[in-house]
């Protein structure tokens, strides 16, 4: 009995490692991503309108979204195939409440494997202003999804994208 409780015991402490381990690995995924609020759409539009012969894949969002979250694994199979090439950079851009980045979104992205980089527009004020200029037929429906090369916007769709449709406009733009 004495070694059934000295093994239990033991079993309950590497289990707990284990899953110690497990998290600390996301968080630092999480840390090596680009993940912080951007409180003007200026501060994106700098980001996605850089002249770098890189194709930006810019992805609109929320974790309340439900179409939004069913395209994400997707969107993180085809970012996965493309990220190490020198000219595609894939951006989520979340439109949930600033106050939610540290509680709700963070660990989000944790529990999803989001790999890629990640913003939270904190510009709700100016949503009439913003949403477009990113599109002027945007509705600000989401999921909603932006192409830009060297500061021109070559495509924008908004509706949930498949990996196929997803991955044939990335190739198209190349």
């Amino acid at each position: 009995m004495k070694y059934l409780n000295l093994f239990l015991l033991t079993l309950f402490v590497v289990s707990c490692n284990k899953e110690k381990n497990t998290n600390t690995e996301a968080t630092q995924e999480l840390q090596t991503q680009k993940v912080a609020v951007i409180t003007q759409y200026e501060d994106l539009q700098a980001i996605i309108n850089r002249k770098d012969n890189k194709l930006y894949v810019v992805n609109f969002w929320a974790t309340w979204c439900k179409p939004c979250i069913e395209e994400l694994p997707d969107f993180m199979e085809v970012n996965e195939m493309y990220k190490n090439k020198g000219n595609y950079e894939m951006i989520l851009v979340s439109i949930d409440r600033a106050a939610d980045f540290e509680t709700k979104m963070k660990p989000f992205l944790s529990s999803h494997n989001i790999t890629t980089s990640v913003y939270l527009l904190d510009d709700n004020k100016r949503m009439n202003e913003w949403i477009p200029s990113f599109d002027p037929h945007w509705t600000g429906a989401i999921p909603a999804t932006s192409f830009y090369k060297n500061g021109q916007k070559l495509d924008f769709k908004e509706a949930s994208l498949n990996k196929n449709e997803l991955e044939q406009l990335i190739k198209k733009y190349l």
